[in-house]
């Protein structure tokens, strides 16, 4: 029987809250950047500008928790923003 250190028993248990933590958070990304896109195609100009400013703030603090990366929270945004803008100005 192998010897199980203290010190791995405390890395699998911060491992799985970080996990726990991070699919909570992406969770919440995710559906708010389906909802902007929703918005869009629905061509709902006030809806998808209020959800994309919560879609821009979530992905924002996903960053900040180390949830995300910061190049690909700035795509995102930067897509969703081309996508709301195009349908204020149609």
């Amino acid at each position: 029987m192998p010897v199980v250190h203290t010190s791995t028993i405390k890395r699998v248990r911060q491992a799985e809250k970080r996990r726990q933590r991070n699919r909570s958070i992406l969770r919440g990304t995710k559906t708010l950047v389906k909802k902007v896109k929703a918005a869009v195609e629905e061509k709902n100009a006030e809806l998808a500008q209020s959800l994309l400013r919560q879609a821009n703030s979530t992905l924002q603090k996903a960053v900040t928790k180390g949830t995300l990366k910061r190049n690909a929270a700035s795509r995102h945004i930067s897509r969703l923003t081309l996508q709301v803008n195009r349908l204020k100005a149609a």
